[in-house]
């Protein structure tokens, strides 16, 4: 029987081929200079139109087809090239108490700048009670959102019935570790049972979705409270959302940089002690850099996506935006569980262990190049550099590959992802309508070649093997790199490495930082150097005076 499947196929696309209308030699001509082909003549077009009819039809059936945003494609993305690369341990550890002490000013007094690990004390010595504390930061968000536009929806209800679970359960002799009872935001790109997500995007203005993503069941099963749907930029570009843009607490005339916009203007003003961002083409380093916070860009496939809006299959990646280094390891630890739900994860496992001051690599890398650069920020991270050599770590000279031309890889796979809002002319709802926005790239990616599309990954491959032999030859687990001012950001964007960005100083009243990217799955090793470097200049300290 199988041998008549393909010719009743051909059958049932041709009767459907039907329906479209012929497509002409003229057209074939104009497409392929729209595509850059020049290796066809007009007896190769004649001899096409048939097929092109054909796929022109295919494609029509499929463009009408409602493709949920959560349905992934059957080309799945790995970072890892070989086994040695994986964890050998894949558990998920965190300390399981705090200390009982804290040295120091009593930070009660500031509970809106105090760290996850301080706050965990007190709520583990009983010195304050969730229910107390998620109420402050409810009324912080209260107070200052009308100023910073960063909150899209609180869920204030789940909050207070959240914090007083963990309040009967901690009196009862149940403690689940440090982020028992501690508030957060997140970004609402992630699903919350019972709330909208709207993706920040008018279209979506009233979506709700009856689950909770997997980095909110995973912060839930670790005590953590959820206060609010943080804003980020229409579909994950910019600061820019359907109600306002972001600001930024240092300047509130300012953004606050995207797409995890919400995330760290919330952070950096001392509205909730830490948040979840996402990240696709620099959306957790952007506003970490321009808000001061801490922001941890895990390794692709450590963090699942399920319940989290899809915008480049290939490309997103979950992580935590923080007031240090040590916090941002804490809430990975919590959010690395592997969830087979995300087609894309990775068994990876995470085990944290408090860093010390004490620097454990000893040899990190630096772009001596991008370092040597005229850029805004280069007085401080020259600064920076020689803290860390004062810290005794030996700075290792490399240089990154050249990146391949590339990036329409996203904007091709946003498309697919949105390709029922472009086809609807829904689009036209979104609030930035300009060149360098969503509409128009989505628009523009459909006439990219699948060819190029499978070329380009094929680069990317090749990128990624350059990249393994960058840490190999040198031999290193680190290197440090200017956050905007190198390729290095959208190379392991494309790559899957991971990366830590920290605030190194200010710049005409705004916060700059500096960005440690590291192996695969290296994240302790990131948030150790961080933190040393924390620990020895005390940027993440510093806050703004009008909140």
């Amino acid at each position: 029987m199988k041998r008549y499947l393909f010719p009743l196929a051909l059958l049932l696309l041709t009767a459907t081929a039907a329906t479209v209308a012929a497509i002409s030699a003229d057209q074939v001509k104009a497409a392929a200079a729209v595509l850059g082909i020049d290796f066809l003549d007009d007896e190769e077009i004649e001899l096409m139109l048939p097929d092109l009819e054909e796929n022109l039809a295919a494609f029509d059936t499929i463009g009408k087809t409602e493709i949920p945003n959560s349905l992934s494609p059957a080309l799945v993305f790995s970072p890892v090239l070989r086994p040695g690369q994986l964890p050998t341990d894949t558990t998920v550890t965190a300390p399981a108490t705090p200390p009982e002490l804290l040295t120091g000013e009593n930070p009660l007094l500031n509970l809106e700048w105090a760290t996850v690990e301080e706050l965990a004390t007190l709520i583990y010595t009983r010195q304050i009670s969730s229910r107390a504390l998620t109420e402050f930061f409810l009324d912080r968000l209260k107070k200052h959102d009308p100023a910073l536009h960063c909150v899209i929806t609180l869920t204030e209800e789940r909050a207070l019935a959240k914090a007083d679970a963990m309040d009967a359960e901690l009196a009862a002799g149940k403690y689940r570790g440090y982020l028992h009872g501690i508030p957060y935001g997140a970004k609402d790109l992630l699903a919350a049972r019972g709330y909208r997500t709207t993706w920040g995007a008018k279209p979506y203005e009233g979506q709700t979705i009856d689950e909770d993503a997997a980095v909110i069941q995973q912060l839930d099963a670790a005590g953590a409270v959820l206060c609010a749907k943080l804003s980020m930029g229409a579909l994950a570009w910019g600061d820019v959302w359907f109600g306002e843009m972001t600001r930024n607490p240092w300047n509130v005339g300012k953004g606050s940089s995207g797409s995890s916009a919400g995330s760290a203007s919330a952070v950096a003003a001392g509205l909730v002690p830490f948040a979840i961002g996402t990240e696709t083409l620099g959306s957790i380093v952007s506003p970490s850099t321009v808000c001061g916070t801490t922001g941890l860009r895990p390794t692709f496939g450590r963090v699942s996506r399920h319940g989290a809006m899809a915008l480049s299959w290939s490309m997103d990646k979950i992580g935590p935006i923080t007031r240090s280094a040590t916090d941002a390891g804490l809430v990975l630890a919590a959010i690395a569980h592997y969830d087979p739900r995300d087609a894309h994860a990775i068994p990876a496992g995470f085990q944290f262990t408090l860093p010390d001051n004490a620097p454990t690599t000893k040899r990190i890398g630096y772009l001596k190049g991008s370092f040597a650069g005229d850029y805004d920020f280069a007085a401080n991270d020259s600064i920076a550099l020689n803290e860390l050599r004062k810290l005794g770590y030996e700075l290792v000279e490399i240089e990154l590959p050249d990146a391949p031309d590339i990036g329409f890889i996203l904007n091709v796979e946003a498309a697919a992802a949105f390709e029922s809002l472009t086809r609807s002319g829904d689009d036209d709802l979104l609030t930035r309508q300009v060149r360098n926005a969503w509409p128009n790239s989505f628009r523009t990616a459909h006439f990219v070649p699948a060819v190029a599309y499978v070329q380009a990954n094929r680069l990317r491959r090749e990128l990624m093997q350059e990249m393994d032999r960058l840490f190999t030859e040198h031999e290193i687990d680190v290197y440090v790199n200017p956050s905007w001012n190198s390729s290095s950001l959208f190379i392991t964007n494309m790559t899957g490495h991971p990366s830590l960005t920290v605030p190194n100083g200010m710049h005409e009243g705004t916060p700059t930082s500096i960005t440690f990217t590291g192996r695969l799955f290296h994240e302790q090793d990131l948030i150790n150097v961080g933190r040393a470097y924390q620990r020895a200049t005390r940027w993440d300290e510093l806050h703004p005076e009008a909140f």
